[in-house]
């Protein structure tokens, strides 16, 4: 990992596939769907106008990470 890619992460969530291609924030997420097997709504959520849409939402939670933290992340 380079130290400029390292610095990235601290604000996104970056997948780096095995030919380099990096992807970054909401559409890191989206290729996590699809390798994930929910191929149809990656390929979807993808498309303009709703890849705005997972840009933002990703966005503000990553901007929020504190506050939903509380109600997503519990502790046992």
């Amino acid at each position: 990992m380079t130290p400029v890619l390292y610095a990235a992460c601290k604000d996104a969530i970056y997948v780096v596939e095995a030919d380099g291609t990096e992807h970054r924030a909401g559409r890191a997420c989206l290729f996590i769907l699809d390798e994930l097997g929910w191929h149809r709504v990656a390929r979807f959520l993808a498309l303009p106008p709703f890849i705005w849409l997972v840009e933002l939402s990703y966005r503000i939670v990553a901007t929020n990470r504190p506050f939903f933290s509380r109600f997503l992340i519990r502790k046992k």
